[in-house]
């Protein structure tokens, strides 16, 4: 009986990611840190058009909608893998 000489590597068991493990997908990280940015921008708006930009019927609140935005985007941050 013949003997090939070509040897087959052993088959690796393959591992399934599951939970916690699996990784963010690819528009995670641009929303993430663009939520941040935007609410940062959000806020300097607010205080270098004295109170009158960017909703004026808002008036204080601006900083309000401002830091949720930025809140937003740092929470994704603990679910970033």
């Amino acid at each position: 009986m013949a003997r090939s000489n070509s040897r087959s590597k052993p088959v690796a068991p393959q591992e399934t990611r599951g939970g916690d493990d699996v990784p963010n997908p690819v528009w995670f990280k641009p929303i993430m840190f663009g939520l941040m940015l935007v609410g940062l921008a959000w806020i300097i708006v607010f205080y270098v058009s004295q109170n009158t930009l960017p909703v004026p019927a808002l008036k204080d609140w601006n900083i309000l909608v401002g830091f949720g935005i930025l809140f937003v985007g740092f929470l994704m941050t603990t679910r970033w893998r």
